[in-house]
């Protein structure tokens, strides 16, 4: 039923905050010149142009709360959305592998093994209820694995 690279994969939830690897954990960093809380802030501020609303999503209290806020105001949304949403899933993901070297370190460190951002709902940025889903979430982490293991370590 499962294809033959799940079955050594990692399982994850991208909405556990106590996962490093998760969109949802609090590890902020440095982008577009602003302090974002975490990776899910930066992703749902980016479906925006208005900059006060992205302050607004930046500045919620909690991930959870920012992924509300991005998921309210969806016919405002960037009409470029659909096509760049994987970019800045990908440069939020990225850059806080940079900003916290051990994180990016323990990304190397799973291998080459598929990671599978376990989620029976999502189809899109995870495996969904059937596996049968894009698990795009995993195939960034994946993509941005590959990145860092070109290049050289970041320090802390």
């Amino acid at each position: 039923m499962f294809p033959p690279d799940i079955l050594d994969a990692d399982f994850f939830s991208r909405s556990d905050v106590n996962n490093d690897f998760g969109s949802f954990s609090h590890h902020s960093f440095l982008l577009e010149d602003r302090e974002w809380p975490s990776v899910e802030h930066y992703y749902q501020a980016m479906k925006f142009g208005d900059k006060d609303y992205q302050e607004q999503i930046r500045l919620a209290e909690h991930p959870k709360r920012a992924r509300k806020l991005g998921r309210t105001r969806w016919r405002k949304r960037r009409e470029d959305w659909k096509k760049m949403k994987v970019t800045y899933m990908t440069r939020a993901v990225y850059t806080k592998c940079r900003t916290y070297p051990a994180i990016g370190q323990a990304l190397i460190d799973t291998g080459d093994k598929t990671l599978v951002e376990n989620s029976n709902y999502d189809y899109f940025w995870g495996c969904g209820r059937d596996r049968r889903g894009e698990n795009m979430y995993g195939k960034v982490l994946m993509n941005v694995r590959d990145k860092l293991r070109g290049e050289e370590p970041a320090t802390e």
